[in-house]
This record gives C-alpha cells, sequence and structure tokens, in this order.
C-alpha cells in the first residue's frame, strides 16, 4: 500500500489509546530488568558490554605494548606474552568487534526500519546474555594464568594436546562457540527484521544503508562462522578422544584448520568492516547536510565486498604451498575486493565535496576514519602482490595493516556514531570539546603507534615475538609504537568517560540536534515511535518536515495495540507493501535462563565437568523449549485495524511468515557447518593414495535401507502437515511419532554398517571425518527427537491448529533439511572412494 490513499488524515485518536500502548510496551524496573527483551535496552547493554571489552583487550596491548618498548624488556615472561596476544586478538575480535557492531544493530535498526523492534526480541537478549556472561567467564582466564597461549588464529600442531596440555586452548575452542551461537542467533534476528519489518513503503533499494550494511553482515555471520564453529569442534574432538584431524602422521593434515579458520577469518574482516562503513554512510550526509551521492552504488558495493570476501581466504595462505593457480585466482580476489571499497569511499568524499561540511565531533572522526582506512586500504593492495606478501608475510607490516583496517575502519567510525547518536540515549549531547580533544589523541596516537610498524615489518621484526636483541634496527619504531599506543588509549579512555557521565545525566527529550534525515530521530519511547509511519523516500524527514509531528500524533500506521499486547507490522520484501501484522514476544526468565544454561554447557564441558555440563545443556534446552511453547498462539482475531480503516491479517503463515525465513536461515547455519565438515572429509581423502586408507574400509551394505528410512522419515511428516485441522488429531500424532522412528532408524542402520567394518577415528584422521559426519548427524537425531516429541505434545494440548501451526512448519523446515543430510552422508561416504578410484 502507497501513494495519496495511505497519507495520514486528522482524526483524533481514541481516548485510552496511548496508554494501552504504554502499558505493553512497559519496561520492568529493580531486579526485573534481567527479563527485558526491549531493543531499545538489550541493544544499550550489549554496546556498552563490548566497549568493556573492549576497554579489557586495550590494557592487555599496552602491557604488550610496555613489553616491547625496550629491548630485552622482562615486564612479563614468554609465556604470559603468548596469553596476553591471544587473548588480545581473541577478545578484540569476538568478544569486542563483532558484538559491538551488533548491539548498534540492536539497538538503533528497528528505529532506523520505523518498526516496533526486531522480530525476535528474545532471540537478541538470549543471544545478548549468552555473550555477556560467557565472554565474561572467557576473559577472566587471563586473570590466573589459564589463558589460550596460540593466537587468535589456533593454528595445530601448536594447539595439539601435544604441544599445548592445559585447559587454556579448550577455553578458546569451547568458549568460541557459544560466542558463534551468539553472534549466529544475531545475525537472524537481523535478517529478518530488516527484510520483513520495514515501515511500509520503505522499498528495499531506499532502505538506510546501514540496514544494508547490516543484511549484507548478517547473511556473511550465516555462511561465515559455521566454518569456524566445524573446525573448533574437530579440533575439540582432536584434543579429547584423539581423533587425528590435524596430525599428519595418522593422515591429518594442518591446513585444513587454516582452510576453515580463513574461511571464517577473512570475511570477519569484512564483518566487522561493512557495518562500519554502513555507520560512515549514515553520518556522512548528515553532517554534510545533503544527501549522500550515488546511493544505489554504494549498496551495490556493500553487496560486492561481501561476496569477493568469501574468495579470500587463501590470501592468509600465499606461504603454505598451495600452488600457483590457488594464489594467482586469491591476488586477483585480493585487488578486486579493493573497488567496491573504493566506490564507498568516493561516494563519502564527494558527499563530504557537495556538502556544507562542520567541524563537529562526528565529522572530525569520520576525517579521521577516512585517512587511517585509505592507508590501510593500500597496504592492502600491497601485499595482494606475491612477491611481497612473501617477504612481509608474518611481520610486522601486516600487524601494521591489520590494525589500519579493523581500528580505522571500524573504532573511528564507531566513535563517530557514539557522538551522533549519544542524544539518543538521554536526550544529552557528548561535550564537544572533550570529543574534538579525543579525537585528536586518538588520531594522532593511532598513527604515532602503527605507521612505525610498516618500518619495523620491512626491517625484519616478526610477528608474535615478546622480545628482542639490540642493534637489529627496530628499538626506535617500538618506543614510538609504544608511546602512540597510550596516547591512542587516553583519547578513547577520554570518550567513555564521557559517555558514562553523559549517561548519567537527567532524561530530557532527544530533540535532533543534527537535522538529521532518518526515521531513528523521531521521538522514540519504549514502544518506539507513536504510530509507525508511511515511508515514500530515502530521506524521510528532509522530504517531509511534517512527519515529526503526524507520527507523535498518531496519524501513521498501527498506533496502537490491537490485541493488548506488543506488535509490529510485517511489510514486503522488494517494495515494503503492507502485509500483516506481528505479534512479538515481552519479557520473562526464560531466555536469560536459557542463556545462563548455554554459557554453562561450554564453560562445565571446558573443566571436564561433563555430568554437570549435560544438565546445564539440558536445562538450556528446556528453558527454550518452554519459551517457544508460549509464542505460538492463535490471534484473538483472524484480522487486525492497523490505521485509517485498514485491515490486514493477524496472522502470516508459511512463507508469509518472519519466523519461517528464520527457520529457512537456521537450516542455512546448519548446512554451512555440514559443507565445511563434508570439505573435511574431502579434503583429508585428496591426500591419500589409496581411499579408504588401509585398515579402513567402507561399508558394503545399508546405504539403501538407510536411504529409504530417511525419505519415508520425509513423507510422514509431510503428510503430517497435511493433517493439521482436520478431524483425527491421534493420526497426526502417530504420523509423526513413525518420521522420528523412521529417521532414527536410517541413522542406526548407517552407524551400525560403518562399526561392523571396524570404523575406528583414533587411527586415521579418514575414519575421524566419516566419525564426525556420524556425529553430526547424531545430533539431529537427537534434535528430531526432541521436536517429534514437542509437536505431539502441542497436538495432546490443542496447540496445533490451523491458527497456530507455525512450530510444525518451521520443524518440517528443519526436519526435510536433515533427511536431505542423511542422505548426503550416506552417499559421500560410500561413492567418494570409487569416484576417486575411478
Amino acid at each position: 500500500m502507497s501513494g495519496e490513499q495511505d497519507l495520514p488524515n486528522d482524526l483524533p485518536r481514541p481516548d485510552g489509546e496511548l496508554e494501552a500502548l504504554q502499558r505493553a510496551w512497559r519496561r520492568p524496573t529493580g531486579w526485573r530488568r534481567l527479563t527485558a527483551v526491549n531493543n531499545n535496552q538489550i541493544g544499550v547493554w550489549y554496546l556498552a558490554t563490548a566497549l568493556a571489552f573492549f576497554v579489557g583487550a586495550g590494557v592487555l596491548a599496552l602491557v604488550m605494548r610496555t613489553q616491547l618498548a625496550l629491548p630485552g624488556s622482562t615486564l612479563v615472561g614468554a609465556g604470559t606474552y603468548n596469553q596476553l596476544f591471544t587473548m588480545h586478538g581473541t577478545v578484540m575480535m569476538f568478544l569486542f568487534a563483532v558484538p559491538a557492531v551488533e548491539a548498534v544493530a540492536v539497538w538503533l535498526l528497528p528505529n532506523m526500519l520505523g518498526a516496533r523492534d526486531l522480530p525476535f526480541p528474545r532471540l537478541s537478549a538470549y543471544a545478548f546474555w549468552a555473550y555477556a556472561i560467557g565472554g565474561f567467564a572467557f576473559f577472566c582466564t587471563v586473570l590466573f594464568g589459564a589463558s589460550p597461549d596460540g593466537g587468535w588464529f589456533m593454528y595445530p600442531p601448536l594447539t595439539s594436546k601435544e604441544i599445548s596440555p592445559g585447559i587454556g586452548a579448550d577455553w578458546w575452542l569451547l568458549g568460541i562457540g557459544f560466542i558463534e551461537i551468539s553472534a549466529i542467533a544475531g545475525a537472524i534476528e537481523l535478517i529478518v527484521g530488516v527484510l520483513f519489518t520495514r515501515a511500509p513503503g520503505m522499498r528495499l533499494k531506499d532502505m538506510p544503508l546501514f540496514a544494508w550494511a547490516m543484511l549484507v553482515t548478517g547473511l556473511m555471520i550465516v555462511f561465515a562462522f559455521p566454518a569456524i564453529i566445524a573446525g573448533t569442534i574437530l579440533l575439540e574432538l582432536e584434543r579429547a578422544l584423539d581423533w587425528p584431524f590435524f596430525i599428519p602422521a595418522r593422515g591429518g593434515d594442518p591446513l585444513l584448520w587454516q582452510h576453515l579458520f580463513w574461511f571464517f577469518g577473512h570475511p570477519e574482516v569484512y564483518i566487522i568492516f561493512l557495518p562500519a562503513a554502513g555507520m560512515v554512510s549514515m553520518l556522512v550526509p548528515a553532517m554534510a547536510r545533503t544527501p549522500l551521492v550515488g546511493h544505489g552504488a554504494a549498496a551495490w558495493a556493500l553487496v560486492g565486498v561481501g561476496a569477493v570476501s568469501f574468495l579470500l581466504w587463501i590470501h592468509h595462505m600465499f606461504s603454505a604451498g598451495l600452488g600457483p593457480l590457488a594464489l594467482y585466482l586469491t591476488s586477483a580476489a585480493s585487488f578486486a575486493v579493493a573497488i567496491p571499497s573504493a566506490v564507498q569511499v568516493f561516494a563519502w568524499i564527494a558527499t563530504f565535496w557537495r556538502g556544507r561540511v562542520g567541524t563537529e565531533t562526528p565529522t572530525l572522526f569520520l576525517l579521521g576514519f577516512h585517512f587511517i582506512f585509505v592507508l590501510g586500504g593500500l597496504t592492502g593492495v600491497m601485499v595482494a602482490v606475491v612477491p611481497f606478501d612473501w617477504q612481509v608475510h608474518d611481520s610486522y607490516f601486516i600487524v601494521a595493516h591489520l590494525h589500519y583496517v579493523l581500528i580505522g575502519g571500524m573504532v573511528f567510525p564507531l566513535f563517530a556514531g557514539l557522538h551522533y547518536w549519544a542524544p539518543l540515549l538521554k536526550g544529552h549531547r557528548l561535550p564537544e570539546r572533550a570529543g574534538r580533544w579525543s579525537c585528536a589523541l586518538m588520531f594522532v596516537g593511532f598513527n604515532l603507534a602503527f605507521f612505525p610498524m610498516h618500518i619495523a615489518g620491512l626491517a625484519g621484526m616478526p610477528r608474535r615475538v615478546y622480545t628482542y636483541e639490540a642493534g637489529l634496527g627496530w628499538t626506535a619504531w617500538n618506543a614510538l609504537a609504544t608511546a602512540g599506543a597510550y596516547v591512542f588509549a587516553a583519547g578513547a579512555l577520554l570518550t567513555l568517560v564521557n559517555v558514562v557521565r553523559t549517561v548519567l545525566r537527567e532524561d530530557r527529550p532527544q530533540g535532533d540536534p543534527w537535522q538529521a534525515p532518518s526515521l531513528e530521530w523521531l521521538q522514540q519511547e519504549d514502544y518506539g515511535t507513536r504510530s509507525i509511519p508511511q515511508v515514500a523516500s530515502r530521506y524521510p524527514l528532509w522530504d517531509r518536515p511534517t512527519l515529526a509531528e503526524e507520527v507523535v500524533a498518531g496519524r501513521h500506521w498501527l498506533p496502537g495495540t490491537v490485541f493488548g499486547g506488543r506488535e509490529t507490522l510485517v511489510t514486503s520484501v522488494l517494495q515494503g507493501e503492507l502485509r500483516s501484522l506481528f505479534r512479538i514476544a515481552g519479557d520473562g526468565w526464560l531466555h536469560f535462563l536459557a542463556a545462563v544454561g548455554t554459557a554453562g554447557f561450554f564453560l562445565l564441558l571446558t573443566v571436564e565437568q561433563v555430568a554437570l555440563a549435560t544438565a546445564s545443556g539440558l536445562f538450556a534446552i528446556a528453558c527454550i523449549l518452554g519459551w517457544t511453547w508460549q509464542l505460538d498462539r492463535p490471534p484473538p482475531a483472524a484480522t487486525a485495524e492497523v490505521g485509517r480503516g485498514v485491515v490486514v491479517p493477524a496472522l502470516a503463515r508459511g512463507r508469509a511468515s518472519p519466523s519461517w525465513w528464520g527457520a529457512i536461515i537456521l537450516v542455512a547455519v546448519d548446512a554451512t557447518i555440514y559443507a565445511s565438515l563434508a570439505f573435511s572429509h574431502v579434503h583429508v581423502s585428496m591426500k591419500l593414495d589409496v581411499c579408504p586408507p588401509p585398515g579402513a574400509s567402507v561399508p558394503a551394505g545399508g546405504a539403501v535401507g538407510a536411504v529409504a528410512a530417511l525419505l519415508a522419515s520425509s513423507a510422514l511428516l509431510a503428510w503430517a502437515t497435511r493433517r493439521v485441522g482436520r478431524p483425527g488429531q491421534r493420526l497426526l500424532c502417530a504420523a509423526v511419532v513413525l518420521a522420528t522412528a523412521s529417521f532414527l532408524a536410517a541413522f542406526g542402520i548407517d552407524l551400525a554398517s560403518h562399526l561392523q567394518v571396524g570404523l575406528a577415528p583414533r587411527n586415521h584422521a579418514w575414519s575421524a571425518t566419516v566419525a564426525a559426519l556420524l556425529a553430526w548427524q547424531g545430533l539431529h537425531v537427537f534434535v528430531l527427537l526432541l521436536m517429534g516429541a514437542y509437536l505431539v505434545a502441542r497436538s495432546f494440548a490443542g496447540r496445533l491448529r490451523p491458527d497456530a501451526r507455525a512450530t510444525l512448519d518451521n520443524c518440517a523446515v528443519f526436519w526435510h533439511y536433515a533427511v536431505v543430510q542423511g542422505i548426503a552422508t550416506v552417499l559421500l561416504v560410500r561413492l567418494l572412494p570409487q569416484w576417486m578410484g575411478g
């Protein structure tokens, strides 16, 4: 719906409408704040936690720089230094950079899109608490000397049980698990929110570029992070069960870890940069007081960077002996990724050139970002040249390049955003004079800290050394770098102190000190805006000066609460046409308890408390099932009046439902983990002279029975989904039970056939990869057993009906995927040796 017919009118709003809206969205107080799910609260907590980890990682960096300031320093020993640089890199990458950009998105994106909240707020809250609890426990290991010491990339064999027998590596491997779960949960929420909960009239091509950036980033997380999850599973299995995935003496390959890690690791650089680029694309037009030059080109550039980044994982393996073709292709991709990045830079520069630019603090941080990021991009082009990269590989030149790209490309835009969006917190701007000093100190300190590292690297200083001898020509450069690090830290601390001081001030109306063009500057309350605006342009507050008044008066969409709860609107993906009402979950304890259980599962496994870890994991599962049990409920009426007499469906089903698309994205995550495990099997197989290796065998039978049982399971569940609402509910339950039994039987047939031929995963990496594939399918047996029991329970409770079938539809998506995955496992293990032999 768009056009003149949807413009607001001046009819007075009904009495009590605003009070009902406020009541539905009232935030909890006191200790009940732990139950909150509203993005305005969770996003701020998320960002504050990420910034706390930024400070912690910064302190570790200062200790490292002090150690390296002079040759022969004895401030810390080699072992402690290894823990420091491992924790610094891990915390910066996993606990600060990615969570910080997701935090900004959780806080601002619903308001920027004109939505009441993200579609699955309990998922956002669960992701935050799992990250905060687990991240805090992980960071505290540095206080007890139990931190990992293998580098933030954790290369085998340095992280094998033989060389690293302590639990430091296990803290990293299992600790990263819940951090990745948190990031993926946030990505699912953000993708669905951007695609389906935009304000009516907001076309996909016209939505804010920060939303574009988070959409691309979310998709990148979905397809990049599963690779590191698969890698951590394999390495932890090697350490715990002696399955030799990375041990060459038993057919493993340490390069397999590098492939899995860097397939995640290089896209992660752009997962960090792209949201920052989206922030810059929001700030530049506002500070220049003019529309962004090349809005469409900048959006396509975000997509281009995201796509090309997946071709760059071998960029970090130039010296690993992969062959000339791989080097040529990766070098070409390394050059190519600079093109869409440059498109954005030129768009920002052209906008500044065309506009009326002042000297406010956000502008100064943006200018500093441009200078630093461009220099980082130039050194990136340099290391794309294969002969040059061979010379500087693993030198301090790479350390300097990495920080110019990441700190210049993410921290400076983030600090610009803190100064720009600060009035949305309590209505106060950050102090301008202090902000200028902060920017100056950070800019000077950063360049003083990291530019000398280029020269030290060219002079031969390698990475990851805890000391060095005098007379090598590195002393002066390290002294300058250390001084610069302290100056940079002082500037960053000044801004963070100002943020805390501003947050502690009394609330006042937020206002709009920048006369900004985007919707987050509408008057926001716990429920977002008073009414959801009808949008007709890229810069709605500039193009419709009366919009703010109209929204506050309740003259646009959904000015109240239709059914007394929390609600938002679902719109179409491309054109933003109004489709349906979507009811949003409210506050509660179950998501918080589920996060505690999830963090406890991974942390207790790390210290080898298997029984307690199992109990904690089951507790988390019970809480998750409890919160989903509450959600899939029929609406009080089939339709809802959302303003100006317009009536829309009160329930979206199947592909029209945001939750169905959430299930699809979850399947994509699962499939990518499986693809990574399958790649590991193929990689190990390709290294063999004979496949399977001596002492291992492929089952001669069982394939037909397993595949037939899997197909029967899928068919039975498909039949059950068509029985909803028909007489004979017991038939539906029986079909679900039979479908579950068929899937279990298929796994049993396949597993038994492998055990009969003597599968021994400790003997050889090939057998270990087969066992890993079977174990992953076994996990899906457990999940489908839970799903089957859950569906039967809902059916007997009368909660499985045509107007409350989202649970069944979503489970069916995962169920059919698990069947396809099972068939793929059966065929891959049996047919790959035949193909290789042929």
